[in-house]
């Protein structure tokens, strides 16, 4: 019998399930647990391997007749606002931004339910209950932060950054080398600011302040319109089989 050091993870293979993303394609991914004792150091190299994390589990695609699933990082120093950009954040100057512990809250599940109800009818999430919410905020063993993001009206505080409407969260690891955006959601009823794209450019942001050198947004994947919005922040690396792969 071999046996594996505590160290090393060992990997599983989903059966195959339609894909969300493309019309009559199915999808499989490989996965591995993250340990409490390494979570952390563990988490970060499959990353860098194009994994994502989910709770506890690190899963990266592994289809077997279809690659458009690419995993996508923002190059953070080098990353400039497109024209359309600077106008999503000055149609967004009255929001304020705050990072915290990641622990769901009430305010934060309807804000969820209504954007998923709206946004992801057909999509996994759509039967999530608060209990499902909660585990999805809580149940990590790396440094996840949860930013919620609150619209000052007229009558609230400049200074005040807890005050004001819950507009957006994001769901976010620290890791050592970027910040990786594990989900986000935001109010549907606000359709004309923008507000995904305005989440990814305050988190350039909050990488840049701490010196990290990327934003990791998940996985582009090519041919579904519904992940295009990704490869508008350039310049950026794709991670292929030669490992992370410029693109501007």
């Amino acid at each position: 019998m071999t046996h594996h050091p505590q160290s090393s993870p060992q990997f599983y293979l989903t059966v195959p399930a339609p894909c969300p993303y493309l019309e009559r394609q199915f999808e499989r991914k490989v996965f591995a647990n993250l340990g409490k004792n390494n979570a952390a150091e563990l988490n970060d190299l499959l990353s860098q391997g194009g994994f994502r994390r989910s709770q506890n589990i690190a899963y990266r695609p592994a289809c077997d007749a279809c690659h458009a699933c690419i995993s996508v990082r923002v190059l953070v120093e080098e990353f400039n606002k497109t024209r359309s950009m600077r106008w999503v954040w000055q149609r967004n100057a009255n929001l304020t931004s705050c990072a915290y512990k990641a622990q769901p809250s009430t305010e934060q599940y309807n804000l969820f339910r209504r954007y998923v109800n709206v946004r992801h009818r057909t999509g996994g999430m759509y039967d999530m209950g608060v209990l499902d919410y909660a585990m999805m905020v809580e149940d990590t063993h790396v440094n996840t932060q949860v930013v919620e993001y609150r619209r000052r009206g007229p009558d609230v505080s400049t200074a005040g950054i807890n005050e004001g409407v819950l507009v957006a969260v994001a769901l976010t690891d620290v890791m050592a080398d970027g910040l990786s955006m594990v989900y986000s959601f935001y109010d549907p009823d606000e359709r004309n600011v923008s507000l995904g794209t305005f989440i990814i450019l305050d988190h350039i942001k909050r990488a840049r302040a701490l010196k990290l050198p990327y934003v990791y947004l998940g996985y582009w994947v090519e041919g579904s319109s519904k992940m295009q919005y990704k490869i508008r922040f350039t310049p950026q690396e794709h991670r292929g089989i030669n490992g992370w792969e410029r693109r501007d």
